[in-house]
């Protein structure tokens, strides 16, 4: 078992703490090149949808989900027209069928009324929307229309808290803490590859400390599975252990 030097984030200055930070997103560009928006969607408005389905739900049964949803309502007025009875049967597998179906009717029925039926590209505009948070919105924004932004779901937070990039558990203090890491350039990516990680690596009960290419940069080093064999057996896409 291979021991680390520890990491102490509070002592850091604020050039150290940025220069770790980035070093960290380098090492997850190496791991996760693929990383990218595990949702599938071709339009803005497909995004939107499954960005509200996913609340609860894995991306995958979203996916599994929405091929059939979209193909029923391909734009926001046929869907703001739709059945409940019918929608809801449609996105029952994703959970809270009934909150899910009753937020789509009502954010396409204010899409028609307020955007011809368009997903708008701003921040302001989208949150003002029902049912759509900030975490939503930078989804979208960042996802279908390129604009930069910082989604701050469970893994972001999580793991912005236990690589020392942020102490705060607000989702808006950590986004700003994050925009005061790295370039607006890096948002992006950066998003996913913490996503990709916290799905597949820094996992919240057990993360795989032994396996994860950022544990001496970590100051949470630890908080898992250290031992390089079992660290590897916890993550989701295999990796090579090291002795």
């Amino acid at each position: 078992m291979r021991s680390r030097p520890p990491v102490d984030a509070t002592a850091e200055t604020p050039l150290a703490r940025t220069r770790r930070a980035r070093r960290v997103h380098r090492l997850l560009a190496e791991r996760y090149p693929d990383a990218r928006c595990e949702l599938d969607f071709t339009t803005p408005l497909q995004l939107l949808v499954a960005t509200v389905l996913s609340a609860q739900c894995t991306d995958r049964r979203v996916n599994q989900v929405t091929p059939a949803l979209f193909a029923r309502y391909p734009t926001a007025a046929d869907l703001a027209a739709a059945d409940r009875a019918e929608l809801e049967a449609l996105v029952l597998p994703t959970g809270f069928f009934r909150a899910k179906a009753d937020a789509l009717l009502r954010l396409s029925a204010r899409l028609v009324e307020e955007h011809d039926g368009q997903v708008p590209p701003r921040l302001t505009d989208l949150v003002a929307l029902p049912g759509v948070g900030r975490k939503t919105a930078n989804v979208v924004l960042t996802d279908a229309f390129g604009v930069p932004g910082l989604t701050v779901d469970t893994h972001v937070g999580r793991l912005s808290r236990r690589l020392g990039f942020t102490t705060h558990d607000d989702p808006v203090k950590v986004e700003q803490d994050l925009a005061d890491l790295f370039p607006r350039n890096d948002w992006r990516l950066l998003n996913h590859r913490l996503i990709f990680h916290g799905r597949r690596t820094c996992h919240s009960r057990r993360p795989a400390c032994g396996a994860c290419p950022v544990s001496r940069l970590c100051p949470s080093y630890g908080a898992g599975e250290t031992d390089p064999a079992k660290a590897a057996a916890l993550v989701r896409e295999p990796v090579a252990v090291v002795a």
